[in-house]
């Protein structure tokens, strides 16, 4: 069966803005994890859909800071949801602010993004949110529940933020697992000034030792060091990542390796991953472990660890399901 996200109109729930000044000639340094503690950017970043040229499209358009965005535009629709994945089909170009409008030129066309429309020539594109059809999903019965916003119990590290009730990054599980699917859902921090491994930086490392990446990586090309990706091993299908702020899933399906008794690996781990309900890795094989993590490979279990790359990135909502 076909798995899309969950579409919303934005325009109803944004948060309050609060804009915030930079110094002169510097760009923003702001890192926010609260939704009411932004900048006037951060309503017009965002996911836009419609129709150009009687051709659907979708677009995305990118908070860089101080009024200045980068906006991507896929043929067919959004990932995940009608663009079929062939990097032919997009197109980038860039915006700025200026006086309360954010003028964007694309398709060498010049064009406009206010009211929640991104218009382009003739033709509107209507903001979106999209919502995984995971988000939320109750434990089934007999799984093992590591987070519930209840307490940190289950984990070694940071703890719970308790004036939000979430899971800090820099986690460990007591508990120890071999093969399981897991579910997981996270929040990236909006910091629009930041590039690259400095935007959004976190990750859960399966069994300790093979890490899906967490990172800002909205409006990216999608490799193995962006969301999504398995570092040094492969990228994902389809970059999935959602604007930052907006809760995101990741469902794990995932084997562990097997060995002999002289202890020499027989059999690589595998995992599926969803992100955001789609898959974007497929009975991926794992020949080793990835960077940095906190386990080697080995016949032993090992705990879920939710990487602290120095972003506050939070959790909630987390459960895994032990195969016998």
């Amino acid at each position: 069966m076909k798995t899309t996200l969950i579409l919303s109109t934005a325009l109803l729930c944004l948060p309050p803005v609060t804009a915030f000044a930079a110094p002169e000639g510097k760009p923003h340094q702001l890192v926010s994890i609260d939704p009411a503690k932004v900048d006037a950017d951060y309503a017009i970043q965002g996911e836009y859909e419609g129709n150009l040229e009687e051709k659907k499209c979708g677009a995305q358009v990118v908070a860089q800071g101080d009024g200045k965005f980068n906006v991507v535009l896929y043929k067919g629709g959004l990932p995940g949801a009608g663009w079929d994945g062939v990097k032919a089909g997009i197109e980038r170009g860039n915006a700025t602010l200026s006086n309360g409008k954010v003028q964007l030129t694309l398709r060498g066309q010049s064009g406009v993004v206010e009211g929640g429309k991104l218009t382009l020539g003739k033709d509107t594109l209507q903001r979106t949110e999209r919502k995984s059809p995971t988000l939320g999903a109750k434990a089934p019965e007999g799984a093992v529940v590591l987070f519930d916003g209840s307490n940190a119990e289950a984990w070694q590290g940071g703890g719970m933020d308790e004036a939000t009730k979430l899971l800090k990054q820099g986690q460990t599980s007591k508990q120890k697992f071999q093969s399981y699917t897991a579910h997981v859902e996270f929040l990236l921090p909006y910091q629009p000034a930041a590039r690259g491994q400095g935007r959004g930086n976190s990750g859960i490392y399966n069994q300790g030792r093979y890490e899906v990446q967490m990172l800002d990586s909205f409006g990216l090309e999608g490799k193995d060091n962006e969301c999504g990706g398995v570092y040094s091993i492969k990228a994902p299908d389809l970059n999935m990542c959602l604007p930052p702020l907006q809760w995101q899933t990741y469902d794990i399906d995932y084997a562990t390796a097997t060995f002999d008794a002289a202890g020499k690996k027989t059999a690589s781990a595998k995992m599926t991953v969803k992100h955001n309900g789609i898959v974007i890795h497929k009975d991926l094989e794992l020949t080793h472990a990835t960077a940095a993590s906190p386990q080697k490979e080995g016949a032993e279990a090992g705990p879920l660890h939710l990487q602290d790359h120095g972003n506050p990135v939070r959790y909630r909502n987390i459960w895994v399901v032990e195969k016998k």
